[in-house]
């Protein structure tokens, strides 16, 4: 552990969440700005899922049969910030579709690939992933904060100098990481499809699919929707923070409580609070104090399950197979069940409301416990 290049890896992990901080609040505020109606800004905002849904298999089989993962993900973030220059040159709905497909196809292939470096790393103390991951929820909280109280001030497209900015940095910290060393496993020569189609990974990939598809309504239109019940940016700014805040916990948190409970347990308390977190957002929206509580089980929905994801993928993808695990992951839960996410979620808020809309994603959130309690045993 020595050796562990810690804050390389997590200086890359603060400014790829910063990313998010900055585009998943706000880039469907730049949009709606632009005009663009709920599916347009559906669609749109859709496109770093749908790009996971295939990009990071090639990317990752690539980085398996080469042994360059950190290289690759150099290469894939350059490419991500000469893709986003393009945004400064039109706001058309083709000409956002075109450079953010573009933007999207080359971005979705970093995380996986640091992940897999990352828990190379580690060896076998994976279960300090989180302590890594944090600084992941730090940068997402100081550019969430930052940006809200920015734009009370100025207009929201600043967001697209902002999100250079930060790509720019990340591209930085990319060229500092190390490569990690793949430890060989017996399951080498099988093929993906081999560890892809047994039970248990089917059933944890179908419950990351309808976890993913839950979060649709929360990062496409949560940041409208509290702008439309009269929330200020700063205030929304704050309140994305507080589930962050909370997320840092629970990764700090995961070594203990993971000598207490199995990974199963873990995801079904996940999906469990997932549910009620989106029916308090949906039909809650004018009482704060609930908005709060909401935005705190934030800790169990993404900071929890996310942790004991990852470390079931680790137990399932072993060897050379690891980098295009982490992809497989990536691409079923974010992409698949992202998409599905961004594109029900525009179909369904103007046309049902975001009441039922919110609903929609718990019934996702349940589903997703109900199959993990029917056939997963880990």
């Amino acid at each position: 552990m020595r050796n562990l290049p810690y804050w390389r890896l997590s200086g890359f992990y603060f400014f790829y969440f910063a990313f998010v901080g900055a585009m998943a609040p706000f880039w469907g505020l730049y949009l709606k700005s632009l005009a663009f109606n709920a599916f347009q800004i559906g669609v749109l905002m859709s496109l770093l899922q749908v790009m996971r849904i295939f990009a990071p298999n090639i990317w990752g089989w690539v980085a398996d049969r080469s042994g360059k993962r950190v290289a690759i993900v150099q290469i894939a973030v350059g490419l991500s910030l000469l893709s986003f220059v393009a945004v400064f040159f039109g706001s058309s709905f083709a000409w956002l579709f075109v450079a953010m497909s573009l933007m999207s196809f080359f971005w979705s292939a970093s995380l996986p690939l640091v992940e897999a470096t990352t828990l190379s790393h580690l060896g076998e103390k994976t279960s300090k992933y989180g302590r890594i991951r944090l600084w992941g929820s730090v940068g997402f909280i100081v550019a969430v904060i930052g940006l809200g109280y920015l734009f009370d001030y100025v207009a929201i497209r600043w967001l697209l100098w902002a999100v250079l900015g930060i790509v720019a940095a990340l591209l930085l910290f990319s060229r500092h990481i190390p490569e990690a060393a793949v430890v060989p496993h017996h399951t080498d020569h099988l093929p993906i499809w081999h560890i892809i189609c047994r039970p248990e990974v089917l059933v944890f990939i179908g419950a990351g699919i309808l976890m993913a598809a839950a979060h649709g309504p929360y990062y496409t239109f949560y940041s409208i929707y509290l702008v439309d019940h009269g929330y200020a940016k700063s205030t929304i700014g704050w309140l994305w923070s507080i589930g962050v805040v909370c997320e840092i916990g629970i990764f700090l948190w995961m070594p203990r409580l993971l000598r207490r409970f199995s990974l199963r347990q873990v995801l079904l308390a996940s999906f469990a609070f997932a549910v009620l977190r989106f029916l308090m957002i949906g039909w809650g929206v004018g009482w704060v104090a609930l908005i709060v509580v909401a935005q705190i089980f934030h800790a169990a929905t993404f900071g929890a399950y996310h942790s004991a994801a990852v470390e079931v993928v680790h137990r399932f993808f072993k060897g050379r197979h690891q980098a295009q695990g982490q992809a497989l992951y990536n691409s079923f839960s974010f992409g698949v069940g992202g998409t599905l996410g961004g594109l029900y979620s525009g179909l369904t808020w103007e046309m049902m409301g975001p009441q039922v809309t919110f609903s929609i994603a718990a019934a996702f959130a349940l589903a997703a416990f109900g199959l993990v309690a029917w056939k997963l045993r880990l």
